[in-house]
């Protein structure tokens, strides 16, 4: 029976800036075949790693590896050992800001996609520094300093990239970068250009890459020639005139079957054309919850809400091995 860990975060009640907009992280059990949903950590980061004023506190996207579920908030990187969510190491580092995804890899050093800086970090499991790329090619710090704690940075918004999730393909390191809308290899010069609209994820499955992209999209690339072999609109096969939210985080379980997360869009102001501001987000649209596609017969299997647990925001969906 299909059991899967969600990472993601609570929302304050207020309407607030989106680098202060979460109450806690959290990761919860679900088990779609019988409705049932448990909490399994409620987090908050220490005050000595976060911005004085008004912090947000997150789970951001995570990766299991031999029993091992590691997660990052906004400024630290959390092993926890599974299934009883004992942590067994936090690493935080004054440059970490605006973690989104920490990956380990076969040497047993992690990938830490460091967003705020625009940069990925390779670390050792101890937290020394191994290595440093800036994904817009540039020298890593020449934008920023290493003298200052960004920890306690509230955001370094605007990012020129906004990297977001790691993957690797063979000995290759890659990396999403959301506001280029492609991934492209730490390793050599190789690129993915999917195009379109913004992206998430990157999980390599066989010979595919799976991405998602804000909108409801799933964008499948041949992981041997880099090339994109097929789009699918979830739009179209959700039986819905709401938009579908924010569309991050997805396990694939097969070629052809997906879960997917969608998190609720987030109230925020819009300025119409004579000049007035809107609010957009709050009301009529759907809640955050995961959903599983069947991409070949393009039909949606099942879905969860997962909003009355307190999760507003979804990172990444896991499976739990039984």
């Amino acid at each position: 029976m299909e059991r899967y860990y969600v990472i993601g975060a609570k929302q304050k009640n207020q309407v607030l800036k989106d680098w202060e907009q979460y109450e806690r992280g959290l990761i919860l059990d679900v088990f779609p075949e019988k409705k049932l949903v448990k909490k399994c950590v409620d987090y908050q980061s220490p005050p000595e790693v976060c911005p004085a004023v008004n912090p947000s506190h997150s789970f951001t996207a995570g990766s299991i590896r031999n029993n091992h579920l590691y997660v990052g908030t906004h400024t630290e990187v959390i092993k926890y050992r599974l299934p009883e969510f004992v942590i067994e190491k936090t690493i935080s580092l004054p440059c970490f800001n605006d973690i989104h995804h920490v990956k380990p890899l076969d040497d047993g050093n992690l990938l830490v996609v460091n967003t705020g800086l625009d940069m990925v970090i390779k670390l050792s499991e101890n937290g020394e520094v191994l290595n440093e790329w800036n994904v817009m090619g540039e020298q890593p710090w020449d934008r920023f300093s290493r003298k200052t704690d960004y920890r306690k940075v509230p955001t370094t918004k605007p990012h020129h990239s906004h990297p977001n999730y790691a993957f690797t393909v063979g000995e290759d390191l890659w990396v999403t970068r959301c506001l280029q809308k492609d991934a492209i290899c730490l390793s050599n010069n190789k690129r993915i250009d999917i195009g379109r609209q913004l992206v998430h994820d990157g999980v390599v499955f066989g010979d595919s890459i799976y991405f998602t992209q804000v909108d409801g999209s799933i964008v499948i690339v041949d992981s041997q020639n880099y090339k994109v072999k097929k789009v699918h609109n979830l739009n179209k096969l959700t039986r819905t005139n709401s938009p579908l939210g924010w569309c991050r985080g997805i396990k694939v379980i097969s070629h052809d079957k997906v879960i997917v997360g969608f998190t609720r869009i987030r109230p925020s102001k819009k300025v119409l054309p004579n000049g007035k501001t809107k609010w957009e987000g709050q009301y009529g649209v759907l809640p955050t919850r995961i959903a599983c596609f069947d991409l070949k017969r393009e039909e949606k299997l099942w879905e969860q809400e997962l909003e009355d647990v307190g999760l507003n925001a979804i990172y990444s969906i896991h499976s739990i091995s039984n």
